[in-house]
């Protein structure tokens, strides 16, 4: 082989992993090598299967600002057609985006509110009188009388009231990370409600009349996104074949167990399959989307001390989704629907531990087998490693998520056809500890010329999917550049105006 090819490892088979190959395998020259620890491709926008039905975890809408991964979406899986334009038909094609109609929603005292937070009649009729002038009223108190925003609960308080807060924001946000608002940095607030408020939300429900076609409008009142026919892993799936066609190589079950660095350059890379087998892999180039806590421990020779005391106590929240197949919901819909509309439900129930439910049908209709007798439900719950939900048993707990939604009047558990528990590791970088001090990990990693950190683990931040794939487009546009600067890659996902929540 050519000296000039250069050997490049990427660490983990997600978005920003996958992307790196696929925009790097574009240029002449590299030989590229993915390894992802478990079996399936996709990291957390995986799609998992159970006896015919299949499971978004976390839920995944494909939507960006981005031109550039728009058309990188397109490139592997083309949007269906609509009247406004031609494209493949899902009932016969499999390769296809689906065009969704976005509608998540809040629940409430049993009720259901807007999510985002609107000022319709539907909200004010929930509240009813007196609650509505009461959140207005703390509203107009935020507005005079801006707090210093030294936490996420200031960051929510400043835009939305301090009673509203309590309502939508205080209870399911310390769901979520297991702390509560006061003791979260206001950095998370700033990268995933971004520039959305109770102003802005009324000025968008006044002015959609006269909205522009193309007109901007805060990501998260956007109503339609796409969404491969087959759940997200698909898409990865199809990206993981071009990098293979492209002479890329991609494995499964190949845990990063350690990496080397010789006069301060990564030279090799070691993993370990699920059977013990260990392999090591020399690169020239390294591309990390591995959870910035594991990546600076397998460093050899080792990070300095407090560089791996910071790494090694940053936060992460775990996640748990129990699949739920159903023969119908107890909770009331429109009259024309068989079930509720929702993609979504954020459950803000204080007395349940359950977060978030998805309604699988809802994503895509292929998602379940039999979609026109069953309704397919994901039960979200948040914890650590090794806390009591993590390691409560299969059927205990979901057991204990049945019961919660019974309690909460939206399932009875004697319609419950089939269940399933899945974990995932890592899933929401942390913003609280020693994330304070992240900056001291990030300075010692840029310095390794090589090396390029890519993706939500792979920067310790709660990046959106499209984000993740941008960092990647942007390290692969440095190192093709011959260029060691790293600010390009960490500078994704910083203007307010591009953001979007989940």
């Amino acid at each position: 082989m050519s000296e000039t090819v250069k050997k490049v490892v990427i660490i983990g088979a997600g978005p920003a992993g996958l992307t790196a190959a696929y925009r790097l395998l574009q240029h002449p020259g590299y030989e590229v090598t993915v390894l992802e620890e478990s079996s399936k491709i996709g990291g957390l926008s995986r799609t998992e299967r159970h006896r015919g039905n299949r499971m978004d975890i976390g839920g995944h809408r494909f939507f960006s600002k981005s031109d550039e991964v728009n058309r990188l979406w397109e490139e592997l899986l083309p949007r269906q057609e609509t009247p406004e334009r031609k494209g493949p038909d899902p009932q016969t094609s499999d390769d296809v985006m689906l065009v969704r109609h976005r509608l998540s929603r809040i629940y409430y005292r049993k009720r259901f509110f807007d999510y985002p937070v609107s000022l319709k009649l539907s909200t004010i009729l929930n509240l009813g009188i007196r609650q509505t002038f009461l959140v207005g009223v703390s509203y107009l108190g935020c507005l005079f009388h801006k707090r210093r925003e030294r936490s996420l609960e200031d960051f929510y308080i400043n835009r939305f009231g301090r009673r509203l807060y309590q309502m939508f924001f205080e209870c399911y946000t310390e769901k979520l990370w297991g702390v509560h608002p006061r003791a979260i940095a206001p950095d998370w607030g700033a990268q995933r409600v971004k520039g959305l408020s109770l102003t802005k939300a009324l000025f968008t429900l006044l002015l959609k009349p006269f909205h522009r076609k193309n007109a901007k409008v805060e990501t998260s009142l956007i109503e339609t996104f796409l969404y491969p026919k087959f759940g997200p892993g698909q898409l990865w799936e199809t990206m993981a074949e071009k990098v293979k066609q492209r002479g890329g190589t991609v494995l499964p079950d190949r845990r990063v167990t350690g990496i080397e660095l010789e006069n301060g350059r990564i030279v090799r890379v070691a993993a370990r399959d699920s059977g013990g087998t260990e392999y090591r892999f020399h690169c020239d180039l390294a591309f990390s989307s591995m959870p910035v806590k594991d990546l600076v421990a397998a460093l050899s020779p080792a990070a300095p001390p407090a560089v791996r005391k910071i790494a090694a106590n940053l936060p992460y929240r775990d996640f748990i989704t129990v699949g739920l197949l159903l023969k119908k919901l107890s909770v009331k819909s429109k009259p024309d629907l068989r079930i509720v509309p929702d993609c979504w439900i954020y459950v803000q129930e204080p007395d349940v531990r359950l977060g978030r439910i998805q309604v699988f049908n809802n994503w895509s209709p292929y998602l379940v087998a039999d979609v026109d007798h069953t309704v397919w439900l994901g039960l979200e719950y948040f914890c650590t490693e090794n806390d009591a939900m993590w390691n409560m048993p299969e059927a205990e707990f979901t057991a204990m998520a049945a019961a919660e939604l019974e309690k909460i009047g939206i399932i009875d558990r004697n319609d419950i056809l089939d269940s399933v528990k899945i974990k995932v590791k890592k899933a929401y970088p942390a913003y609280f500890g020693s994330y304070a001090q992240f900056g001291e990990v990030r300075a010692f990693l840029d310095a390794i010329p090589n090396l390029f950190c890519i993706g939500r683990n792979g920067q310790h931040r709660y990046n959106n999917m499209d984000h993740s794939m941008l960092t990647a487009i942007a390290a692969v546009r440095q190192a093709v550049a011959g260029s060691n600067d790293k600010t390009p890659v960490w500078s994704v996902n910083t203007e307010e105006n591009y953001h979007e929540a989940n």
